[in-house]
């Protein structure tokens, strides 16, 4: 069958922004999205029946409020509130479901606007020629810092590495067909990884490339610990060959040990006097580093089983407004 075309694709679109205590940013959010949604429906790109939805990932500030005033001044924008903090990928998740049943196609975005919106109309043109998820690529890093950058290219290498499957200078801005959200609902996971995950489901896929700005207001949701946190959960729940380097240290490390045992059994042969106590304490220090790091990584594997095991809604949600 062949893919549809933009004469019989349907044209409702719902954006979808996860937030957590944005009540600093999300006026000047309001505003721009305001003026590129209507816009959007009034040159007919999108129907009159889209939506902005706003996820409030359980917020301890005025986030939810603002919501729900701003869906009662204005029908353009509609709200869901989750009953507890669930983070950011799992608030984007209850969103994208959430909004599957509603609309068309969907692109996610973050509260702050450091996403360029006006990459949406290249995504929706690409929906239109068929396309059922459109990443949203960063072009360049050059604002971040030189550890930020370092550490982000190096991380997207090792995810490749090890076999993930991701885009790179992706994060969550991205458009996703109603085949594609289906598609998606099918996945169980309480590890969730969405950047790993999306690439899995297959489809027609296609990028748009923008320049990534500064956060309109407020503070980073993602300090370091968060993004350490981020890059361990993608690279356990997308692949198993840490596992596997596990094996092969541990089989290179008794390699190295019984290549000392052959020379120092050589040496007390041909009557060198072994003073190798330095090579001994090395020797240990490096097994015992090796032990401690496999079974923190084979236990982070086992923990995550455990969690998979219980089967645990990956969210609830408390109200909608619409």
């Amino acid at each position: 069958m062949d893919t549809l075309n933009s004469s019989n694709r349907g044209s409702t679109l719902y954006v979808v922004i996860p937030c957590y205590n944005e009540e600093e940013a999300l006026p000047e959010t309001v505003k721009r999205l305001r003026e590129k949604m209507n816009e959007l429906i009034s040159d007919g790109t999108i129907s009159d029946s889209s939506r902005v939805m706003l996820i409030d990932d359980g917020s301890a500030d005025r986030t939810w409020e603002m919501i729900n005033a701003l869906h009662n001044a204005d029908r353009l924008f509609c709200g869901v509130k989750l009953s507890r903090n669930r983070g950011h990928q799992n608030a984007l998740l209850a969103g994208l479901m959430t909004a599957r049943f509603r609309c068309d196609f969907t692109i996610s975005m973050d509260a702050d606007l450091q996403d360029d919106i006006d990459a949406m109309d290249e995504m929706i043109a690409k929906y239109k020629d068929g396309c059922e998820i459109v990443y949203g690529v960063r072009s360049s890093r050059e604002n971040d810092s030189f550890f930020k950058r370092a550490t982000a290219e190096g991380y997207y290498k090792l995810l490749s590495t090890l076999g993930g499957e991701i885009v790179y200078n992706h994060a969550d801005y991205r458009m996703m067909s109603k085949t594609a959200l289906e598609a998606l609902s099918n996945y169980g996971e309480v590890n969730l990884f969405l950047r790993g995950i999306v690439p899995m489901l297959g489809y027609k896929t296609d990028v748009v490339e923008y320049e990534r700005g500064e956060r309109i207001a407020g503070e980073s949701k993602y300090p370091l610990k968060k993004m350490l946190d981020l890059a361990e959960e993608g690279v356990t729940s997308l692949s198993v060959k840490p596992l596997r380097a596990i094996f092969r240290a541990g089989a290179a490390a008794l390699l190295a040990c019984l290549v000392l045992l052959i020379v120092f059994i050589v040496q007390s042969a041909v009557g060198i006097a072994f003073t190798g106590w330095k090579t001994l304490l090395l020797v240990m220090l490096l097994l015992g580093g090796l032990i401690l790091i496999s079974i923190g990584i084979v236990g982070e594997y086992a923990g995550k089983i455990y969690l998979e095991t219980k089967h645990r809604p990956p969210y609830f949600i408390e109200c909608i407004v619409e």
